[in-house]
């Protein structure tokens, strides 16, 4: 059976896109629970995490993506993929920075990520809906 270059591709660019969100989920964590343990309050300590468990399991929703994209093809798993980067990095990303410069409008963006994070688990499951059997 000969391999779409294209899919092949995507789940390759998904795969990168998980294993650098969880690495610096990862990292990010252990610097939270460390260098800036005595730096923080606890409540911008709690929104830090809150961050990283957020892009942690976004980092594993994009390995969701690639293995369902791998396994029914279709434009709904890139698009849930690139939904799932961009909300991490507005969700999660808008949370570091409120929690380390303590900027209050970044607090506007937080929302508009985690809408992209719902609108990509509604791209996984709508896309593994209209699927069809392999």
């Amino acid at each position: 059976m000969t391999r779409n270059p294209d899919a092949d591709r995507l789940v390759r660019t998904l795969c990168v896109c998980g294993g650098i969100a969880g690495f610096t989920a990862v990292a990010l964590g252990a610097f939270g629970a460390h260098a800036l343990k005595a730096r923080l309050g606890t409540d911008l300590q709690a929104v830090f995490e809150t961050g990283v468990r957020y892009q942690m399991y976004h980092a594993l929703a994009l390995f969701v993506a690639a293995w369902s994209a791998d396994r029914w093809g279709g434009r709904w798993f890139a698009v849930a993929g690139g939904l799932f980067v961009t909300g991490m990095l507005l969700f999660s990303g808008s949370l570091y920075l409120l929690a380390l410069g303590g900027a209050r409008g970044l607090g506007m963006i937080t929302p508009l990520g985690g809408l992209a994070l719902l609108a990509g688990w509604a791209c996984i499951a709508f896309g593994a809906w209209r699927a069809r059997a392999a």
